[in-house]
C-alpha cells in the first residue's frame, strides 16, 4: 500500500456489509488531514479545478478517443449539476452532489496522445505545467498509459488510466499515483479460455498475430498460457508493428502453418484491418485438422465491431462493459449518453466516465485534491452502481477487480450498435490473481508523490 505524509483523521471509506452489500460511506469524525489543502502541485486557489483529458484524437485508436472525450464531457456536465446526473444516482457512494468537486466548478483541457508515448507525455506535461491540471486521465494504448502514468508519478498528480489492457500497467510498471479501472490481459484470458474450450474443444492449434508493444505482448502471453493449460498448442506468434494497416503479408503464412485458430491480439483499427484481411484470405471458410477454422479476438469493443462489420459475426472475445447490460448504473449511463449524443456508449466511454466519477468521489471523501489524499481514499475502496457490479480498487497494485464479460459478434444484429452479445459474465473470483503473480512481477508501487 502507498504511504503518505498525511495524518488521517477520519477518511471516508466504503466497506462491505454482511451479505456482500455495500455500506453507505460514513461521515468525517473531525477535520480532514492536516495538510489537506496545501503542499501539493496545482492546488486550486480559485473557484474552479482543472482536469486533463489526454486521448487519441488521431492514429489507429482515434475512434476510441472520440468516445472517451464524449464521456469526459458528460461526466463534467454531471459533476457541475447539468443533465440528469447519470450514474451519480446509482453510485453506492453518495458524496457527489452536482456542485463540482469540493465546491469548485470542474473545467477541463484536452490533449492528443496520437497513440504515441512521446506525444502523450508531452501533452500531459503541458496540461500539468501550463493548464494546472490536478489529474490526468484517458488514452487507449497501454504504451501511452505506462508512459503517462510514469510522468504523473514524477510530476505529482493523479493518473486515472483510460483504456489500458497490458498486465504491466498495474504489474511491473505500477505507480502509486496511478489507478486502473479497466481490466487486463490476464483477466481476459482467464474469462475467455474456458469458453473457447467449451465451444471449440481442447485439441486446437493457435497462430497468434500480436501488436508489438506492451499490451500485445502481455495479452498474447496471457491467452497462450490460459489456452495451453486447457490443452491447446501454439503454432507461432508473430509481432506486428502498431502502425501496420495492411496485414496481408502477416495473414498469408497462417494458411500453411497447421493452425486451426487465429488469435488476433490487436485492438482498434489494427483489429479491424487484420480481421478483414483474414476474412479476405478465406480463413473462416477453411477446414484444418478436420475442424472448422476459427478466429478469436481476445479484447473486443463495440467500436471495433462496427468497423469490422459482417466479419465479427460469431467471433468470441472479452470486454470490460457493454451498453446492453441491465443493471441500474449501466441503464442510467446509457440513457444519459444516448440523450446527449444520439447513440449508445462504448466501453471506452464507460471506463473514462467512471474514472472521472471515482476521482471526484475520492476527492470529496478525502476533503482534498492532494494526490496523497486521493490515493488513500481509493486504495481498498469498494463500490457498486457504476456498471460492473461490486468492484474493488485493490490497495496493493491499484487494479480494479470485478466481473468480466465474454462476448461474441451477433449473427443477426438489429442495428449498427447491436453487434455484440454477452455470452457469459465471468465472476471476479475466476479472473483474480495474487499480487505477486509472475505475469505481474517486478516494479514497486512506491509512495504517493504530491509534487510539492
Amino acid at each position: 500500500m502507498s504511504n503518505s505524509n498525511f495524518t488521517r483523521r477520519g477518511l471516508l471509506k466504503t466497506s462491505a456489509m454482511a451479505g456482500g452489500a455495500l455500506a453507505a460511506p460514513t461521515l468525517f469524525d473531525g477535520s480532514v488531514w492536516a495538510d489537506g489543502h496545501s503542499g501539493y502541485l496545482n492546488a486550486p486557489t480559485g473557484s474552479t479545478v482543472t482536469l486533463g483529458f489526454n486521448v487519441p484524437q488521431s492514429g489507429p485508436y482515434a475512434d476510441e478517443g472520440a468516445d472517451e472525450l464524449r464521456a469526459y464531457e458528460l461526466a463534467v456536465e454531471h459533476l457541475n449539476g447539468g443533465g440528469d446526473g447519470g450514474m451519480m444516482s446509482t453510485f453506492s457512494s453518495k458524496v457527489l452532489q452536482g456542485n463540482g468537486i469540493l465546491g469548485k466548478k470542474v473545467e477541463f483541457v484536452t490533449g492528443d496522445t496520437q497513440t504515441k508515448s512521446d506525444a502523450a507525455r508531452a501533452s500531459a506535461k503541458s496540461m500539468i505545467e501550463k493548464d494546472g491540471a490536478v489529474m490526468i486521465t484517458g488514452g487507449s494504448s497501454s504504451g501511452v498509459a505506462v508512459a503517462v502514468q510514469g510522468l504523473c508519478q514524477e510530476a505529482g498528480v493523479i493518473f486515472m488510466a483510460g483504456l489500458t489492457h497490458s498486465n504491466d500497467t498495474t504489474g511491473k510498471d505500477k505507480k502509486a499515483n496511478g489507478f486502473r479501472h479497466f481490466f487486463n490481459g490476464y483477466m481476459s484470458a482467464a474469462a475467455l479460455a474456458p469458453v473457447l474450450q467449451a465451444r471449440y474443444g481442447s485439441d486446437r492449434t493457435a497462430y497468434h498475430l500480436t501488436a508489438d508493444y506492451t499490451w500485445g505482448w502481455t495479452q498474447q502471453e496471457s491467452i497462450q498460457a490460459a489456452t495451453e493449460a486447457l490443452g491447446w498448442k501454439t503454432a507461432n506468434n508473430v509481432l506486428t508493428p502498431l502502425a501496420t494497416t495492411d496485414f496481408s503479408s502477416y495473414v498469408a503464412p497462417v494458411l500453411n502453418s497447421g493452425a486451426d485458430v487465429l488469435v488476433l491480439n490487436h485492438y482498434g483499427g489494427n483489429m479491424v484491418n487484420s480481421l478483414t484481411s483474414a476474412v479476405q484470405f478465406g480463413l473462416r471458410e477453411k477446414q484444418v485438422n478436420g475442424k472448422d477454422f476459427e478466429i478469436v479476438v481476445p479484447l473486443y469493443s463495440r467500436l471495433m465491431a462496427k468497423g469490422a462489420g459482417e466479419n465479427v459475426k460469431g467471433i468470441f472475445g472479452s470486454t470490460n462493459w457493454h451498453w446492453s447490460l441491465t443493471d441500474e448504473g449501466s441503464k442510467a449511463f446509457v440513457k444519459s449518453f444516448g440523450e446527449k449524443y444520439g447513440f449508445p456508449p462504448s466501453q471506452a466511454a464507460h471506463t473514462c466516465y467512471v474514472q472521472t466519477m471515482l476521482y471526484a468521489d475520492a476527492a470529496e471523501r478525502a476533503g482534498t485534491f492532494n494526490p496523497c489524499g486521493i490515493v488513500e481514499a481509493l486504495e481498498g475502496f469498494k463500490f457498486d452502481g457504476l456498471g460492473n457490479g461490486p468492484t474493488e480498487y485493490r490497495a496493493e497494485d491499484h487494479q480494479c477487480f470485478k466481473d468480466v464479460l465474454v462476448v461474441k459478434g451477433k449473427d443477426n444484429p438489429t442495428s449498427e450498435f447491436d453487434l455484440l452479445e454477452i455470452v457469459e459474465i465471468t465472476p471476479r473470483a475466476q479472473v483474480e490473481y495474487a499480487v505477486d503473480h509472475p505475469m505481474f512481477a517486478g516494479g514497486e508501487l512506491g509512495k504517493c508523490n504530491p509534487g510539492a
